[in-house]
């Protein structure tokens, strides 16, 4: 995904404020967008980082 294109912005705005991130699920965020094709992989990448910073 293109982290400048405008839509993509507003899905990231959503995400943020639906799932509460905090900052440094944001800054995972935005290092994930663009290796993700759309807004599951993104989630599903966040979900695998989040994951893999537990063990």
């Amino acid at each position: 995904m293109n982290i400048n294109d405008k839509s993509v912005l507003e899905m990231l705005n959503k995400l943020i404020a639906i799932d509460r991130l905090n900052k440094t699920q944001m800054l995972q965020m935005v290092n994930l967008v663009p290796l993700s094709n759309d807004i599951n992989d993104l989630k599903d990448n966040l979900r695998w980082e989040s994951s893999k910073s537990f063990h």
